[in-house]
């Protein structure tokens, strides 16, 4: 989904027309989901937060120049305040235990690097490799500088690609 369409969604939600609501959530479920799994290493927190995320939408859509951006920090401001909360997560080995199954060995293994590297190196791995936004716009939604990111964007991928057994990221 584009930025432009984007804001325009949110503008129409705003003034009242919720079936825009549907196509926002219909674009955006699956690439916020993937920030919040990729920060928290947990699929229920996620879940929640993917609620919390959509129902302040719902309730009081932004109005914003930069709305994807505007989420996805939304999104990772809510993945660190639970983080931070020292909410109980289960182990992927747990998960597992349980039923739940992955899609593939790779998702597993990436899941599992991911989890192996620090709040900080996850934050901007997953806002510029799962949500797909610039470096830039990652800066602006960690409060960071700019080569400060990047700096620290290029150590979290020698870490994962360490950790994957030199593969290709």
């Amino acid at each position: 989904m584009t930025e432009q369409r984007l804001k325009q969604l949110l503008k129409q939600l705003h003034n009242g027309e919720r079936q825009a609501f549907s196509e926002i959530y219909q674009e955006m479920k699956v690439p916020l989901f993937t920030v919040l799994v990729r920060l928290t290493g947990d699929r229920p927190l996620a879940e929640d937060l993917l609620q919390e995320v959509f129902l302040k939408i719902y309730q009081q859509p932004p109005q914003v120049e930069k709305p994807r951006a505007y989420l996805f920090r939304m999104a990772r401001n809510l993945a660190v305040d639970a983080l931070r909360k020292n909410q109980p997560t289960e182990s992927l080995e747990e998960q597992e235990h349980l039923g739940r199954t992955y899609d593939s060995d790779i998702k597993l293994d990436l899941e599992q690097a991911f989890s192996m590297l620090t709040l900080q190196e996850r934050q901007l791995a997953a806002l510029h490799l799962s949500a797909g936004l610039t470096f830039r716009e990652v800066a602006a939604i960690v409060e960071r500088p700019l080569g400060t990111v990047l700096w620290q964007y290029q150590k979290a991928i020698r870490k994962l690609r360490m950790i994957l057994g030199g593969g290709c990221l």
